[in-house]
């Protein structure tokens, strides 16, 4: 659906969210509704605002004279976009960083599954018109148009893999064109779920946490294999071996099997109730033993841990996080920002015991955890015992299939995605790829987002719509109702905080050697991470002199 264009101009760009309404010409048919929302100068030039239309919000947009109207709350978790970023031909959400076309409302950059709907505009005599279907405003998501297999087409693409870089290239290929034969094949017994719950929310119910239902997949022609392992890779005869027998001949294949969260390698490393996170089954038999008198200890300071340990708080009689670090987060937050996290979670009756470790879990005459032994020989009661001390890399099927692995189980990509064999794609989590704003560098990143962003480049690439990789990194974690975002990549030098750390209103700039900006933290302050982002999507570089005097003067340059 098409957006109408007219020409204004403004001399500063600003986003905010304005409900109004102007009167007259409201019109419905045919599941459509069409109304004036505003006067055509109530935005300026670089300016997104909302509007109410029938009961639901539009958000208008004006970028080099041309309005046009898209959904106003982003498709992943619901936030609004006119909070969010407004970038070079696109809005990124506030929260996680999803983007969409602010013309097409297409989803650009994830999380998410969907796109945003897109409304047509009209200008009458100085009044902005929006004609838009009313179950798309109700619903505020758009599942963009997908074609079927064809008969006569005789092509196999292979996804191997079902979590969420999987899920997004099956997906992208129909969306595309691709009507050859499609076929994901996922270890876990389900369908692609958003797993990014498994340590966030450990009670979550599967059935409705999937990204797409069966249904969707049987109708848009999408074959699913799930509980089954891909055992060998065949590069020279393009041919997968599956773990039930099954051989497939493959034209070309994704692979993106992510990783295995891994045990700490000590005695009694396999007793019961010694736990990882990695799947719907993990979280689920974690949140079965929690109760009132259960002692939980967690290993690992890291997000996986500190959201598994804030989860069990309330839910247990004790609570102690385990960390090698003086204060967790260091690697991601720094140190200032990782102390604060720490205090917080003390405040809500979490113990930490750091610059430690342990050395051995103690169990019973059946084999079930009873307490923990700590570094320095301190017994700590434990009735269950989640690991958060790191992963390795699901490649081992891939040695001797002719695709180079490195020492950590990675592989390198080009910036399409292609591995050193033609015709097999990497992506999400084993994926060494280049980082678009850490100079093309490559790197292997865990990121939820990313991995789905993965997913869709390799799909374009797969079907011949050369596409190159612009990787910037985002994630996020919520913590006790505080969101904590970043955006960026590599190890800083020094931080620059901005705000109220204490109060948890802060902005953390983490700068290299050289005194550039080569990541942005923040809490209470949204939308400035995003804006962030999309300053580094532009191609843009920040350093410490930009920060002075007003630290946030380039925001108006995104």
């Amino acid at each position: 659906m098409g957006c109408a264009s007219s020409k204004s101009k403004s001399p500063k760009p600003s986003n905010g969210e304005i409900t109004a309404k102007v009167t007259g010409g409201k019109s419905e048919e045919d599941g459509y509704v069409e109304d004036y929302v505003c006067n055509e100068h109530d935005v300026g030039e670089n300016e997104m605002k909302a509007f109410e239309l029938d009961g639901g919000k539009v958000l208008v947009v004006k970028q080099n004279g041309k309005l046009s109207a898209i959904g106003n709350k982003c498709s992943h978790y619901g936030a609004l976009l006119s909070t969010g970023a407004l970038g070079d031909g696109r809005v990124r959400c506030p929260w996680h960083g999803a983007c969409f076309n602010i013309e097409t409302g297409d989803i650009e950059d994830f999380p998410g599954q969907d796109s945003v709907p897109c409304f047509k505009v009209t200008v009458e005599q100085g009044r902005v018109k929006i004609r838009a279907k009313r179950s798309e405003l109700q619903s505020g998501k758009r599942t963009r148009t997908i074609v079927k297999k064809l008969e006569e087409d005789d092509r196999t693409f292979a996804v191997i893999g079902g979590g969420p870089s999987g899920a997004i290239c099956a997906e992208t290929l129909r969306q595309e064109g691709f009507t050859g034969r499609i076929v994901m094949i996922n270890k876990e017994p389900t369908l692609p779920y958003d797993r990014i719950l498994v340590s966030k929310a450990l009670d979550f119910e599967l059935d409705k946490k999937l990204l797409r239902d069966e249904k969707f997949y049987a109708e848009n022609d999408i074959q699913t294999i799930t509980g089954t392992e891909v055992s060998s890779l065949d590069s020279v005869n393009r041919q997968l071996s599956l773990s039930n027998g099954y051989r497939i001949k493959y034209d070309k294949v994704y692979i993106a099997t992510g990783s295995k969260p891994r045990k700490a390698p000590i005695d009694g490393a396999d007793l019961h109730n010694v736990c990882v996170l990695r799947s719907n089954e993990d979280a689920k038999y974690v949140n079965g033993q929690l109760g009132p008198d259960k002692h939980v200890v967690v290993l690992g300071v890291s997000f996986i841990g500190l959201e598994a340990a804030a989860y069990c708080v309330g839910k247990a009689a004790k609570v102690t996080v385990i960390g090698r670090s003086a204060v967790p987060l260091m690697d991601s937050f720094g140190e200032q920002v990782g102390k604060r996290v720490m205090d917080l979670f003390k405040e809500k009756g979490v113990n930490f015991v750091m610059n430690s470790g342990i050395k051995r879990c103690i169990g019973d005459d059946n084999h079930k955890l009873t307490s923990v032994e700590l570094n320095d020989g301190t017994v700590l009661e434990a009735d269950i015992c989640i690991m958060g001390v790191g992963s390795s890399l699901y490649t081992t099927f891939l040695e001797g299939s002719g695709i180079k692995l490195n020492k950590n189980g990675s592989v390198d990509t080009n910036h399409f995605l292609e591995s050193n064999v033609q015709g097999v794609y990497v992506g999400g989590d084993i994926a060494n790829a280049p980082v678009f704003c850490n100079n093309n560098e490559r790197a292997s990143i865990g990121h939820y987002g990313l991995a789905q962003y993965h997913g869709k480049v390799a799909a374009l690439n797969m079907i011949g719509r050369t596409t190159e990789l612009k990787a910037v990194p985002f994630f996020w974690t919520m913590l006790f109702g505080k969101g904590f975002r970043y955006a960026g990549y590599g190890r800083p030098h020094d931080t620059i905080i901005e705000g109220d750390l204490e109060q948890l209103k802060f902005v953390a700039f983490y700068l290299d050697a050289n005194r550039k900006v080569i990541g942005m933290a923040s809490c209470g302050q949204d939308p400035v991470v995003s804006q962030y982002a999309e300053f580094l999507a532009q191609g843009k570089t920040l350093f410490e002199n930009h920060l002075k005097p007003d630290p946030f003067a380039w925001t108006k340059s995104t």
